[in-house]
């Protein structure tokens, strides 16, 4: 056996393709979807990845509002942008680039995001809604792996679904929406963190694995039960002195050691990653069809 490979770059432009042509609906019905992006101090890594989001809202017909500050601005300076664009009719979602600068508390600025904007999915009253099963919007990775899963033809119910890893971004959510009462759900689940005895226990149960560590071969061929199909999310440089850049990217999974095993694997890069920044559009596409709603 050899795994397929999981595009998550076809099946993400597929899902842009499909909130290209709702955005144009929301724009002909007067609600043209708006992001409001928010970028505090000059990290190359976040600064590239604020670009790309913005440049994916502009290939499918949202208008991004960009908003970068010095890393010296003031926590108050920061919440009165975040209650300006609360009150912004033309921004349906706010996007926060995170991490935030160590004189700013992280969890009180998200708190003053506004739930009906917060296309992140980090508010707490995102976070409870998604909990209990209802309607909110969900965090931009998991969700992605969720879609991943469904347009890949991957039955998830009944599944044993193993996430190692315990994040609020990655772990607990994917483990949390796995679980859910739904068609593209309805798993049993077991959460592995860094503190797990015997990993390889549980992790050759797993008829899907989820492998969120940051953290090069957490996973090797020996640790999977053939057949297995396995999400890999993580991102890690690693030296390869035959690249030009000093380093290539790989994932938390042993990918070559797992290829003969597995029966459906994700890339890295192409993968998960490409999802992401789609679930960012999804969500706010989703606010601007929800604002829409109100209004009517």
């Amino acid at each position: 056996m050899t795994a397929k490979i999981i595009d998550g770059k076809k099946i993400a432009a597929e899902l842009r393709t499909e909130l290209r042509q709702e955005a144009a609906r929301l724009k002909a019905a007067g609600m043209p979807p708006g992001l409001g992006v928010i970028l505090v101090g000059d990290d190359p890594a976040s600064r590239s990845y604020v670009t790309a989001k913005e440049r994916a809202c502009a290939e499918i017909g949202i208008y991004s509002s960009d908003n970068r500050l010095p890393a010296d601005t003031t926590e108050d300076a920061l919440l009165a942008l975040i209650a300006r664009l609360n009150a912004d009719s033309r921004i349906h979602g706010i996007l926060l680039q995170l991490p935030l600068p160590p004189q700013m508390d992280e969890g009180r600025i998200l708190l003053a995001i506004a739930p009906e904007k917060d296309v992140d999915g980090f508010h707490p009253s995102s976070v409870g809604l998604m909990m209990l099963g209802r309607k909110t919007f969900l965090p931009c990775t998991p969700h992605g792996i969720v879609q991943l899963l469904a347009r890949s033809g991957v039955n998830t119910v009944g599944q044993h679904v193993v996430v190692i890893g315990r994040s609020n971004i990655v772990g607990k959510p994917v483990a949390n929406m796995l679980c859910q009462k739904s068609p593209t759900a309805n798993a049993t689940v077991t959460l592995c963190h860094s503190a797990t005895m015997d990993l390889a226990h549980f992790t050759r149960q797993a008829d899907i694995l989820i492998v969120a560590t940051g953290r090069p071969n957490t996973v090797t061929a020996d640790m999977i039960k053939e057949g297995a199909v396995i999400i890999d999310v993580g991102v890690n440089r690693v030296v390869d002195a035959a690249r030009t850049s000093g380093y290539r990217l790989v994932g938390d999974v042993d990918f070559d050691g797992v290829l003969s095993r597995a029966s459906l694997i994700t890339p890295v890069p192409g993968g998960v990653g490409p999802m992401t920044i789609t679930m960012l559009l999804h969500n706010t596409v989703q606010a601007a069809r929800d604002a829409l709603t109100r209004r009517a």
